[in-house]
Order: structure tokens, then C-alpha cells, then sequence
């Protein structure tokens, strides 16, 4: 996991902490769902990057030449 993704699963796990908290007001429940949301949607959109990052061919990088095929 990248540190990127483990900063936003902290700060997830800490929003969910305050929410379980029975003295928290409605507009401030609402305020921490609202930033739930936005980081779980930073996290699908730092896994989407690197999968797409993984899955993507290497460039050709200037200089280099390619494998010759081998003889059987």
C-alpha cells in the first residue's frame, strides 16, 4: 500500500471514529460524512492510478533497441 493510500485510510478510520461519538451535531455529522466521501473518493482515484500505472506498457526510452528474436 502507498503511503498516499495509507494517509487517506487513517484519516478515514479517524472521521469514523468521530461519528460514533454520540455528542456530535447534526451539521458537524453531515461536515464529516461529506470529507468520508471525498477521501474515499481520493483513494478510488489513487488505486485507479496505479493500476492503470501497472497495467500500462513501458515507454520505449530514447537509445534503446529491442530484443532480437531468438533461434530454436
Amino acid at each position: 500500500m502507498t503511503d498516499v493510500l495509507d494517509e487517506l485510510r487513517s484519516r478515514l478510520q479517524r472521521a469514523a471514529q468521530r461519528l460514533r461519538e454520540d455528542a456530535m451535531e447534526p451539521e458537524e455529522a453531515l461536515a464529516v460524512i461529506e470529507e468520508c466521501a471525498r477521501l474515499a473518493g481520493d483513494a478510488a482515484s489513487e488505486i485507479d492510478s496505479s493500476v492503470r500505472a501497472a497495467l500500462e506498457p513501458l515507454p520505449d526510452l530514447p537509445g534503446q533497441l529491442p530484443l532480437a528474436a531468438t533461434q530454436a
